[in-house]
């Protein structure tokens, strides 16, 4: 009996391993759609509120976990403001005072140029791969397509804003279609949709991202990709204090 019921527990304890893994694979497989091992691309913001919206162009660089450069190029009163990340460190561009600025970590869960996106959310500090640990749910549909349901719940001490994150990524291409952000009270903060799926430099992603907080009716913030270049060459150089004042 006892080695029968050892046994049980060896069973047990693989398909829980096998499991984390898998979970962990489909979010690093979504991930890297996303971001490929390098990237340029154009975009809008559009914030929308209950009595005002308004609409920011950008564009942005990114190479690997580790660099990412975005510089809006309209309206003209936020033109050649930029960010930059590199490793985990992140600095703001603000040509208005001709100063940059170190954004310290205890910044990075506070709103992004007055969107509802967080500056974690844009500028990545945190790695949905690296500091979650992942758990496979049970599946859902969404708009007809089967999804994964993951559970990503953040390891002591990693960068993260979140307290708890579902990701919802469809089980055939990979692709995200929700997501879900959980403080650490496991209070739902806000909702992102991404759709609008195309081919853009030559992989189907989601052209839109909708982000929606729970407790603010009538907000939400939508981007809207026109461009996307995927694995273009990009020295780590591009990625400097330096050109984070000049890139255009």
């Amino acid at each position: 009996m006892k080695v029968k019921i050892s046994g049980l527990l060896f069973l047990f304890l693989f398909v829980l391993s096998i499991s984390a893994q898998t979970a962990k694979e489909i979010v690093e497989k979504a991930d890297n759609i996303l971001r490929g091992k390098s990237s340029r691309a154009t975009f809008t913001m559009r914030i929308v509120r209950p009595e005002w919206s308004r609409e920011l162009s950008m564009k942005t660089w990114s190479k690997g976990d580790d660099y990412e450069l975005i510089l809006v190029t309209s309206p003209p009163r936020d033109k050649g403001t930029a960010f930059l990340k590199r490793g985990n460190e992140v600095w703001q561009w603000v040509p208005s005072i001709n100063r940059t600025i170190k954004i310290p970590p205890s910044m990075m869960g506070q709103s992004w140029m007055g969107s509802d996106f967080t500056n974690d959310d844009l500028v990545r500090e945190a790695s949905v791969v690296n500091d979650y640990d992942h758990k496979l749910l049970s599946d859902t549909t969404v708009d007809g397509t089967n999804v994964y349901r993951i559970e990503m719940i953040p390891k002591p001490d990693a960068p993260v804003v979140w307290g708890r994150v579902e990701s919802w990524i469809g089980r055939e291409d990979f692709i995200q279609r929700k997501a879900f952000f959980y403080d650490e009270t496991g209070l739902l903060i806000n909702t992102m949709t991404l759709s609008d799926i195309k081919e853009m430099g030559g992989r189907k992603i989601p052209a839109r991202l909708e982000m929606v907080p729970a407790d603010k009716k009538g907000n939400a913030t939508i981007m809207e990709y026109q461009d996307v270049e995927f694995d273009a060459p990009i020295e780590n150089s591009f990625f400097s204090l330096q050109n984070l004042k000049q890139v255009r």
